[in-house]
């Protein structure tokens, strides 16, 4: 069984990978459009997931309130950086400079969430406390992924 921690490097780990891939696509490609959709629908349930399970529960620690309310504030503006782009011509030179930015503010926010985060809950949650977290993030994040799909469909009904 994997930790909430384990859970949330593994996407992160895709989450890179899909970025670097992003990054070496070009213009209004299958390619970039494919490695654009998956990392959108994956950050957008992971986000979800991750606040409803991870920080929720740092947040009900003294020293985790700060913690949760900047990574949920960054995750915001993440959210508000991958909806521009989905709004942007993929081929158009300001799309690359807009992913560029969301490369760079979400590469920091991984690593702050890995490196800061993450050892300060160590010290903060008993292991005990969060056990299960792992799974629960996995099967909310699955949820979150089927909402996201069901508005999806609803738009293009529109």
């Amino acid at each position: 069984m994997h930790t909430i921690y384990d859970a949330i490097k593994a996407d992160h780990d895709l989450h890179r990978s899909l970025l670097k891939e992003i990054g070496e696509t070009s213009g209004d490609s299958t390619e970039r459009q494919n490695a654009w959709n998956r990392f959108y629908h994956d950050v957008k349930s992971h986000a979800a997931a991750e606040e409803e399970t991870f920080y929720s529960k740092l947040i009900s620690k003294t020293w985790g309130q700060d913690a949760a309310r900047h990574s949920v504030h960054e995750h915001q503006q993440l959210d508000d950086l991958m909806e521009e782009l989905n709004e942007m011509d993929m081929s158009s030179s300001g799309w690359l400079t807009r992913f560029k930015t969301l490369r760079h503010d979400y590469e920091h926010h991984m690593d702050e969430e890995e490196e800061d985060v993450f050892s300060r809950a160590r010290e903060v949650i008993d292991a005990k406390e969060i056990e299960g977290f792992g799974a629960r993030f996995e099967a909310r994040k699955k949820e979150e992924r089927g909402l996201i799909e069901e508005k999806k469909e609803d738009s293009l009904e529109d």
